[in-house]
């Protein structure tokens, strides 16, 4: 089936960085407001209902949108019979997650009723609004028109902001901020199912797409322990420290969990291109696109990293106000998440993209198993700091996994990670050993030293510009000439 041309990967980064800029920025609002909102116990139990949401809302999934992607590069395959599939299957894993949800939650909180009563009001439109936000976002990373993904994340990030301040207006009990907060991702899916029937056909006539089901079983529990990986914390640490001890860690993981979002917009745009790479090109063009992919999002990690780690103090107090201040240190050891996750899912990525995502999947499955551990033995010992330790433990876990299980192992070391992470290891001493008692100085000159990668890496330059500043004809050049080529 002749599909139509593709934006490029350049043009699908700009739309997903600038929605994803907006979208977290407007996402961090709602966090900042909903905490000076809450008390830092509740602010606890909506983490943990919200972890729980977000868990079920992959299981609504189970790693069929990666088949969708994988199966969509095929030129002869059907999109209208292909995303109908993709519904039908959606629709019989929402009903058995919601199922299996209730059942769960009655076992493990049927003694704390609060708790109970705000995981349903926030789960139900919510767990419902991520399925069908996923089934749209699927669609349109697959055909690679990305201005709609992030035409999808801005309504939600929106509504999101509106129904939340609408509640504090009204001076609304915690159970209903909660379920408006979750009608918000329920409203959101519905337009983008709405954008999905005017591009294609959804009818269940259609037969079903078998290609679909071939070997997803690694992808279910790839993508499982994707989701749970970074929702371990509160669910783990519900039963090490107290409620508000969880609020306050929360506090401190969201920030850089909103933040991963902005490197995440790279990976967004190079996933469909790298199946799309592998397939039709090779492996040699498969690492030349795939080491662009990581050293992009390194740097980005690494200017994040720098920002939260030396001002962590007076970012908590300005946001959220004097109460949230004993969640300043914990977000100084979790600033490292952000170098370190946005590495890692490139490096994963990689591995995935050239069916080896069974390497992935026991990479997450020992990161899970350590993190357990990790969280349960340093919040016994350290509080919540303790706890942050053991976020950045998981991904310190994880990189030396994916680093050892990769076939070009050897390529990324020489390339791009003893360079990158020597040189950014040696600025963080080097700035804490002269400025330690000049933050701000610290920082903007850290930030600044970063251009030295650049300046360094010639061959990471004439990639960017190659992506960034070519006119469209020179763009399609590229993509044509495999990016291999084009990027070598």
């Amino acid at each position: 089936m002749k599909r139509e041309k593709k934006n490029s990967i350049g043009k699908n980064a700009v739309y997903l960085f600038y929605s994803t800029i907006f979208s977290s920025g407007l996402n961090a609002v709602t966090l900042i407001i909903l905490a000076k909102y809450l008390d830092s116990q509740s602010y606890g139990m909506f983490s943990i209902a919200l972890a729980y949401a977000l868990i079920m809302g992959y299981c609504t999934d189970a790693g069929i949108s990666v088949a969708v992607l994988r199966e969509g590069s095929k030129n002869e395959v059907s999109l209208p019979e292909l995303i109908s599939s993709f519904v039908k299957v959606r629709l019989v894993l929402l009903g058995v997650t919601f199922i299996a949800g209730y059942f769960l939650i009655q076992l493990l909180y049927q003694n704390q009723p609060e708790l109970m009563k705000t995981m349903y009001y926030l789960m139900l439109p919510m767990v419902t609004g991520l399925a069908l936000q996923s089934i749209s976002i699927t669609y349109f990373q697959l055909i690679e028109e990305m201005q709609y993904l992030g035409l999808i994340r801005i309504c939600s990030a929106v509504l999101l902001v509106v129904s939340v301040l609408g509640g504090m207006m009204l001076a609304l009990h915690p159970f209903l901020i909660c379920l408006l907060y979750g009608t918000s991702y329920l409203l959101a899916g519905i337009v983008g199912i709405h954008l999905v029937g005017k591009r294609t056909t959804i009818h269940f006539k259609h037969a079903f797409h078998r290609g679909l089901l071939k070997n997803v079983t690694s992808f279910i529990i790839s993508g499982l322990l994707v989701v749970l990986l970074p929702q371990l914390g509160p669910i783990v640490l519900e039963r090490t420290l107290t409620l508000k001890q969880v609020g306050f860690f929360a506090v401190a993981y969201r920030i850089p969990s909103a933040l991963y979002q902005i490197p995440g917009v790279l990976a967004g745009a190079f996933y469909p291109a790298l199946f799309k790479s592998y397939h039709s090109k090779g492996e040699a063009a498969h690492l030349q696109l795939n080491l662009l992919q990581v050293k992009m999002m390194a740097l980005t990690g690494m200017a994040m990293t720098v920002s939260f780690f030396y001002i962590p103090e007076l970012l908590i107090r300005t946001l959220f106000g004097e109460q949230w201040v004993s969640a300043s240190k914990a977000l100084q050891i979790l600033s490292f998440m952000l170098v370190l996750q946005s590495i890692n899912v490139a490096l994963a990525d990689g591995l995935t993209t050239k069916a080896l995502h069974y390497r992935r999947t026991a990479i997450q499955a020992a990161a899970l198993i350590f993190g357990i551990g990790f969280y349960v033995g340093f919040s016994h010992q350290f509080g919540i700091e303790g706890a942050a330790c053991a976020a950045v433990g998981i991904e310190l876990i994880s990189l030396a996994g994916y680093w050892v299980l990769n076939p070009a192992k050897k390529a990324l070391a020489v390339n791009m990670l003893i360079p990158y992470l020597s040189f950014f290891s040696v600025l963080f001493v080097i700035m804490n050993y002269f400025l330690s008692e000049s933050p701000v100085l610290a920082a903007c000159l850290h930030l600044l030293s970063l251009t030295v990668i650049l300046a360094a890496d010639r061959g990471l330059l004439h990639k960017l510009r190659a992506l960034i500043v070519k006119d469209k004809r020179a763009e399609a050049e590229t993509i044509e000439r495999g990016i291999g080529d084009g990027l070598s």
